[in-house]
């Protein structure tokens, strides 16, 4: 009679948590792109949520501009040992390098540190009865997560990064864009 006890407890707040966070278990793959999607351009966007809201997905448009949080241990990206880049999946500014990225357990993925300082931009989070550093977008100011100072070396920091706001490039595939930009420039 116990263990019924604890997994009908268990299977209720698995559900709770569930309606809570109201978050599918992956992003979209075949998501629209805003017009101001961009790997190159920095200059800053400024779009109402209403707009926003015609171009993302509900994931990313709930994560990103409602500062929601998708359910742990559900990011494609959380163990993801993949060598590349993350972009910003609203507008497209370059954030993390994957080997800032490491395992934290925390149940999103985890970053020691930005891949620069004008990509993140950071805000006081007084929400939900706590005291937390809030991560945005430096660009778009989209949510991503949070930070907290109980990282690993060499920052102390550990960036808690919702992966449905995350794009990824794998840096091969860089290389090759890269590469073949070059060729196209040159008239090769």
């Amino acid at each position: 009679m116990k263990n019924t006890v604890v997994l009908a407890v268990s299977v209720m707040l698995m559900l709770l948590l569930q309606n809570c966070y109201g978050q599918s278990a992956s992003k979209q793959t075949d998501q629209k792109k805003a017009t101001e999607y961009s790997r190159t351009d920095s200059a800053p966007v400024n779009k109402s949520n209403q707009d926003w809201q015609k171009v993302l997905s509900p994931e990313v448009y709930e994560v990103a501009r409602l500062k929601g949080t998708e359910r742990p241990f559900t990011s494609e990206y959380e163990h993801s040992k993949e060598i590349g880049t993350f972009y910003c999946a609203v507008c497209g500014n370059a954030l993390f390098k994957s080997d800032a990225k490491y395992e934290s357990g925390c149940g999103w993925p985890s970053f020691f540190e930005p891949i620069n300082k004008k990509s993140i931009i950071e805000a006081k989070d007084n929400s939900h009865g706590m005291q937390r550093i809030e991560v945005m977008c430096g660009r778009c100011k989209s949510h991503l997560g949070h930070v907290f100072d109980d990282g690993p070396p060499p920052t102390g920091l550990r960036y808690c990064i919702n992966g449905v706001v995350l794009d990824f490039e794998k840096a091969k595939t860089a290389e090759k864009k890269y590469s073949a930009g070059k060729k196209a420039n040159s008239g090769s």
